[in-house]
């Protein structure tokens, strides 16, 4: 996601500053993604020269209001009906990690596996404790569960790796 189209998705519900949308994005997304308030600004001032975003007025402190444009909202629409592609996702470090630790022969593979595993347990506790906090935040909850997902699916991958290298090493 960037951070275009979620402020998009903001601004399609009124006009807001910029301060405001840093504080609604992170309470969306469980504040596991925070933003620099320059990332904001400076976004918005993209925004607006492509034509995505109108400011207004600055208000008595100084305040520029940002309303969305029509097409801002074609653009927010098209990213809302446009699936991911998993392509599109960043490359997974903790792979290459592992795959660069066979390559290079290194001795305690296995232990990247374990000292993973370990991590990876303590993020699902803190997630779940996150999830609970959470409660009536349904945002903030599909954040969580998703994270949480991903990190049961690292742990059976990492169950995956410890089962074929245990092959490959016998």
């Amino acid at each position: 996601m960037s951070i275009r189209h979620g402020l998009l998705a903001l601004l399609s519900r009124g006009p807001h500053y910029g301060y405001q949308l840093r504080s609604e994005f992170e309470s969306s997304t469980g504040a596991t993604w925070p933003l620099n308030i320059g990332q904001v600004y400076t976004t918005l001032s993209r925004m607006e020269r492509d034509g995505l975003v109108a400011p207004g007025e600055a208000d008595d402190q100084g305040r520029v209001v940002y309303t969305i444009t029509e097409a801002g909202r074609a653009e927010m629409e098209r990213w809302f009906s446009t699936p991911v592609a998993q392509s599109d996702r960043p490359r997974d470090e903790l792979v290459i990690k592992l795959a660069m630790a066979i390559a290079a022969r290194y001795d305690g593979v296995e232990a990247v596996v374990r000292t993973q595993r370990t991590a990876t347990m303590r993020t699902l506790q803190e997630l779940t404790r996150a999830k609970r906090a959470a409660e009536g935040a349904t945002g903030q909850r599909l954040v969580l569960d998703s994270m949480i997902f991903q990190a049961e699916a690292e742990q059976r991958w990492l169950d995956h790796c410890e089962a074929v290298l245990k092959e490959a090493l016998q």
